[in-house]
């Protein structure tokens, strides 16, 4: 957020969306499941400047300990599902989506999605049966879209966006999650560039908000992506779905627990997200 402007959060989603972080027992911690080396500082958020960082952005993340937890596990079957290219058609096997159903089935069994189902029923966005409010997800980040103009295939969906990411022409676009991010770095299709900004409370030991560069596999830049560290599949999914279904769509000031962030759900052919991310507010 830009200095001079006052952060005003909705009242409403801070109380439902700090509700779910502090029920979200499958969080990660820095300096615990995972560690970051930020290294250089990039100074414009718009153009992909010289690499200012040498290397990986994740130092290490314990792996037996996190993808051993079930959300975390179903979410990274997805990850392979996806052509990254915009343009080129997704064809979704009947494995594919037994992965998409065992995901959704995963993080309804989380506190975090059944609180969310609770509170997008009291405001009458979504079914009581249990049944149907997963076809719900299912329908709005699973369901296949024509992203690319001009072509006639579907080639992307909202969660491929949001968590997974996709190439178009020089760009890199989406991918908004760090474990995604952890994962491509680690196979060496990222090469983390630097940070934008990073922010926390003042006085937090770790960070959990940053804006950063990277190009993906020396072909295609990001000048900027804002990843929410540490955060469960089941919360993010929970925040964007409820931001989508309430209208909160574009940038919206939150209260986060003690995180001041901005929330930006974009729609997408009007039943679909285009875009989700969560970002610093402001810059400490």
């Amino acid at each position: 957020m830009p200095d001079g402007t006052l952060f005003d959060p909705d009242p409403e989603l801070s109380e439902i969306l700090t509700k779910l972080w502090e029920l979200d027992t499958n969080k990660c911690y820095p300096g615990s499941d995972f560690q970051v080396d930020l290294q250089g500082y990039v100074k414009s958020g718009r153009a992909l400047e010289r690499d200012r960082a040498k290397y990986n952005l994740f130092e290490w993340v314990d792996e037996e300990k996190v993808f051993e937890r079930k959300t975390y596990k179903t979410f990274k079957d997805l990850l392979d599902n996806y052509e990254l290219e915009c343009g080129e058609a997704e064809v979704v096997t009947p494995e594919e989506k037994k992965e998409n159903v065992a995901f959704v089935d995963a993080i309804m069994e989380t506190d975090v999605m059944q609180e969310a189902h609770k509170y997008l029923i009291s405001k009458g966005k979504s079914p009581e049966h249990v049944g149907q409010f997963k076809w719900q997800l299912y329908k709005i980040w699973f369901s296949l879209v024509r992203r690319t103009r001009g072509d006639r295939d579907q080639d992307s969906s909202s969660f491929e966006h949001v968590f997974v990411g996709e190439g178009r022409d020089d760009k890199f676009i989406g991918l908004h999650n760090w474990i995604q991010f952890y994962l491509q770095e680690k196979a060496g299709n990222i090469d983390y560039h630097g940070y934008f900004r990073h922010s926390t409370v003042q006085d937090d030991e770790h960070f959990r908000l940053i804006a950063l560069q990277f190009d993906w596999r020396e072909e295609k830049g990001k000048p900027i992506s804002s990843c929410f560290l540490g955060t469960s599949p089941e919360f993010e999914i929970a925040a964007y779905t409820i931001c989508f279904l309430l209208d909160r769509l574009c940038k919206t000031d939150v209260q986060l627990g003690e995180y001041e962030v901005e929330i930006d759900v974009k729609p997408f052919a009007k039943n679909y997200i285009g875009t989700a991310y969560i970002a610093a507010a402001r810059m400490y």
